[in-house]
């Protein structure tokens, strides 16, 4: 057996490492279709999938009839090209929509997708974790927020048990 015909058991071994357990928790419930349609990176922590973003960074979800979410991340390189991934999201029943499991087309290999913080009022930002709190995503309707705004959430995630000095605002 060839070493790469393993890479997608591993990687999805990977992907559900420090899932089992976890006391990381989730807003109350989420609206699939408010919170549909286009969100700006804001800050995230580093990972390697995101490695060469360096510019604006997008994530659209757009429900489908299945239930599922179609997802299509973008981002700007420092070349100032553009790349995207398409994917899917599916809510984990008995979450009310706050936990989805995101699958990029790699066979067997889903990603944990929790909205750990939430503007419920308005849907205008969001805070999306991981419950290994190894990934973290500041998300906003606009590609900026104010200071004060930004601060706020960031000690949300502190609050959350996540090492906020390893958080990186986008330019």
């Amino acid at each position: 057996m060839k070493p790469f015909a393993l890479l997608p058991a591993i990687t999805a071994l990977l992907l559900l490492t420090g899932c089992a357990t976890s006391n990381l928790t989730t807003v109350d419930s989420l609206d699939l279709k408010r919170y549909s349609g286009k969100w700006y990176e804001i800050a995230r922590i580093p990972n390697t999938f995101q490695r060469d973003c360096t510019g604006t960074v997008t994530a659209e979800y757009t429900p489908l009839p299945n239930g599922k979410i179609q997802v299509v991340n973008s981002c700007q390189k420092s070349d100032g090209a553009w790349k995207s991934v398409n994917g899917t999201a599916k809510p984990i029943k008995g979450s009310n929509n706050t936990k989805l499991k995101v699958s990029f087309g790699i066979p067997f290999a889903t990603g944990d997708y929790w909205i750990i913080a939430l503007d419920q009022k308005n849907y205008q930002w969001a805070l999306v974790g991981h419950p290994s709190r190894n990934y973290l995503w500041i998300l906003s309707r606009s590609p900026k927020i104010p200071n004060s705004l930004y601060n706020q959430i960031v000690q949300l995630a502190r609050d959350k048990g996540y090492d906020t000095g390893r958080i990186v605002r986008m330019e």
